[in-house]
């Protein structure tokens, strides 16, 4: 068996061979080849744009891919969604395409837009946007440098955002979301019913998630006597809920947790103070739950 699987093409190439990594996938890719190495037999790595991944696995010309909510709507692609993963190009989080107008404009909400001309690439999704609020305007397609469109160019325009800094910079302000969107797992209908395939996916979605669960975690683990138990576990979080273990002195006790790592630089000198030793914090990749 061999899963054939999209690696998206740009902006999130990096963010997904990382989350691979991290889930115990060694995804190696090269600028002159579409074709990535990855340490399982069982998987052929292929780099594919995002913007056209659904079509593709809806075509079966590969078996899976990673590719945004969005476009699979865009393309109104015929898929199995496998599993939501919650990052971005610069952030583990959700995007969104906004209707963005200059600030000195006299644009405020959509319904001011009818008539007017928004540029895009994302076409379908924004014509679908439109009609639903009853307003009729021309969507132009957009090969790149959005942005600095308005106000010559086009009136308003719908691009992806994290952060909205790009358009604060070119001093646009967004009236609306048109759509969120997030990472998603996706397979071919026909390759979901082969049992192997489908075993291998659900094997990768555990794994995937499992990083995800980890991201921002920490693992830490210390010595206490049993005397100073409640004074330690006082200190940290009501709801870890750590494992507690003894050791081969009976008088001590082994207390492991997992925390947010924001917290841990805190947390570590009060569990000192309370009498915690041999204090270990360590990464984690993965946390399956």
């Amino acid at each position: 068996m061999t899963l054939k699987l999209g690696i998206p093409k740009g902006s999130l190439e990096n963010a997904t061979v990382e989350l691979f990594r991290r889930a115990g996938f060694a995804i190696t890719t090269s600028s002159r080849s579409y074709f990535p190495g990855i340490d399982d037999p069982e998987i052929e790595c292929m780099l594919i744009r995002a913007q056209e991944m659904a079509r593709y696995v809806e075509d079966g010309i590969l078996d899976a891919g990673l590719t945004g909510r969005d476009w699979i709507e865009e393309n109104e692609a015929a898929v199995v969604a496998v599993a939501d993963l919650i990052y971005a190009k610069q952030s583990f989080g959700k995007v969104r395409w906004v209707l963005a107008v200059p600030e000195a404009s006299q644009f405020h909400c959509v319904k001011d837009l009818d008539g007017r001309i928004i540029a895009t690439e994302l076409v379908a999704t924004t014509k679908r946007y439109l009609a639903r609020n009853g307003v009729t305007a021309k969507v132009e397609f957009s090969w790149g440098a959005t942005e600095v469109k308005p106000p010559v160019l086009a009136d308003a325009i719908v691009e992806v955002t994290e952060t909205g800094s790009s358009l604060r910079a070119n001093k646009l302000k967004i009236i609306d979301t048109v759509i969120e969107s997030n990472t998603q797992l996706i397979a071919n209908k026909e390759s979901w019913t082969d049992t192997a395939k489908r075993q291998k996916l659900e094997d990768i979605k555990m794994l995937l998630e499992g990083a995800m669960n980890a991201l921002g975690k920490v693992g830490l683990m210390l010595n206490v006597h049993k005397n100073d138990l409640a004074r330690v576990l006082g200190v940290l979080p009501a709801l870890k809920r750590p494992t507690i273990s003894h050791l081969s002195d009976e008088e001590w006790l082994a207390v492991n947790t997992i925390l947010d790592e924001s917290t841990v630089r805190d947390i570590i000198p009060r569990l000192k103070q309370a009498g915690g030793q041999g204090i270990v914090e360590y990464p984690l990749n993965k946390i399956v739950l």
